[in-house]
């Protein structure tokens, strides 16, 4: 049987355009996308400890790779993972950050798509 990897990241998104940058809103449950060179699969399960923006504390989420962009993407992406926010969640990290993008009139292009 093939088993997931799992990883402990953590992540600082200091300002509101950064954030609808990293935003997923499409994916189920909400998610995150996070710059990194670490190697992951679809499907492996990663612990995040989330910075948001002037918040003093880390949120700690559970989430799932479900997006990959290697190193060397087409339009000069970030290289990362997408990140999808786990049930256990219970969509409270979806609701806070779309909370802070509310007033938000970004049209920065995401990391993702």
């Amino acid at each position: 049987m093939d088993q997931t990897n799992t990883g402990v990241i953590s992540l600082s998104i200091k300002d509101v355009g950064a954030l609808s940058a990293a935003y997923m809103p499409f994916v189920m449950n909400g998610g995150v996308f996070v710059p990194t060179q670490r190697h992951y699969r679809l499907g492996d399960s990663v612990f995040i400890f989330l910075k948001l923006l002037d918040q003093s504390v880390r949120l700690p989420v559970l989430c799932r790779v479900v997006w990959m962009t290697p190193q060397g993407a087409q339009g000069n992406k970030v290289p990362g993972v997408g990140l999808q926010f786990c049930e256990v969640d219970a969509g409270a990290t979806k609701a806070k950050i779309e909370e802070m993008l509310k007033d938000s009139s970004s049209t920065q292009q995401t990391n993702t798509m």
